[in-house]
């Protein structure tokens, strides 16, 4: 990895503590440790067990972070082939192979394969993409969404939410910094 090498530290859970590098990559902001500790913290009655995906993994602060904390299995996805490439070593160096899978390919083509079912779904595109408009709608229309699943959404604090489907109840929202995030739940 380069000198530049960026670390995230999981904040909770069995890896709590732990530090892992993680590549430059354009776009790649991983979501800040004190808004992860109170996503958590929100998450902490259902995480137990679930079925995680990560959409925009970059860095997999969230997914690791899910992992460390309980979940049952996480699907990372990311379009950068380095980053896919250190989410995998990562996981290999957790011993945790065969508690999620990684994808290196577009999120938005992601969800036109087969679907799996989640019951909790991180999405934190990247900033000004309009990844978030495309791929809402296709998480409901395609099925990838298990009754009562829960959706974590992270914009820019100057950014608007994309048009969301009527089915979603929003729980939470809170403002961190430059980040303005959200928890849903499926109805």
């Amino acid at each position: 990895m380069s000198k530049g090498a960026n670390q995230l530290r999981i904040i909770g859970g069995e890896w709590r503590g732990r530090k892992l590098r993680f590549p430059d990559a354009p776009n790649l902001r991983p979501t800040p440790d004190r808004v992860r500790e109170t996503v958590f913290n929100w998450l902490a009655p259902t995480i137990n067990g679930a079925q995680v995906l990560d959409l925009f993994a970059g860095s997999g602060a969230l997914g690791l972070e899910a992992l460390s904390r309980g979940a049952g299995f996480v699907t990372f996805v990311d379009s950068h082939k380095k980053v896919s490439q250190v989410l995998q070593e990562h996981l290999a160096l957790l011993n945790a192979k065969d508690k999620a899978e990684v994808f290196s390919m577009d999120g938005v083509k992601f969800l036109k394969r087969e679907v799996k079912k989640y019951n909790l779904v991180f999405l934190d595109p990247p900033y000004h993409l309009e990844f978030m408009s495309k791929v809402i709608p296709l998480l409901e229309e395609k099925g990838w969404l298990s009754d009562n699943a829960l959706l974590y959404l992270e914009i820019e604090k100057r950014q608007s939410l994309p048009e969301l489907p009527g089915n979603w109840k929003m729980l939470k929202d809170k403002t961190a910094g430059e980040v303005h995030y959200f928890l849903f739940q499926r109805a």
